[in-house]
């Protein structure tokens, strides 16, 4: 695939996280030039108003890969889990969540 293809891929797969965000009722909006430059000293993907357009969001980065390559070891570890906490040691814990669970959090956080 071109660089043009790896950036039409992303852009994709970016549209889809907003959109899915917008289908719960989650203001979320790409980044502006998500990844090509650092926009207010930042080059993450999306941002997620899950507190509201008046609050900070949340910086997102969207990754996508055709056959999982990297993903396969996270999906086994997690299973039909709920989360999977990695952490590296002296380092700050990572959640990783399925959008199932994502979903059911955000329908929370807005009650």
């Amino acid at each position: 695939m071109s660089g043009r293809g790896h950036r039409q891929k992303g852009d994709r797969i970016e549209r889809e996280i907003v959109e899915r965000h917008r289908s719960i009722g989650i203001h979320s909006e790409r980044y502006p030039l998500s990844g090509a430059s650092r926009f207010r000293g930042s080059a993450h993907d999306v941002d997620i108003y899950l507190f509201g357009a008046d609050q900070a969001p949340i910086k997102a980065e969207v990754k996508g890969r055709k056959n999982g390559a990297g993903f396969v070891t996270l999906e086994n570890w997690i299973g039909e889990y709920d989360a999977l906490f990695l952490r590296k040691d002296r380092t700050d814990p990572m959640v990783l969540i399925p959008w199932r669970m994502w979903a059911q959090l955000v329908e929370r956080v807005r009650q």
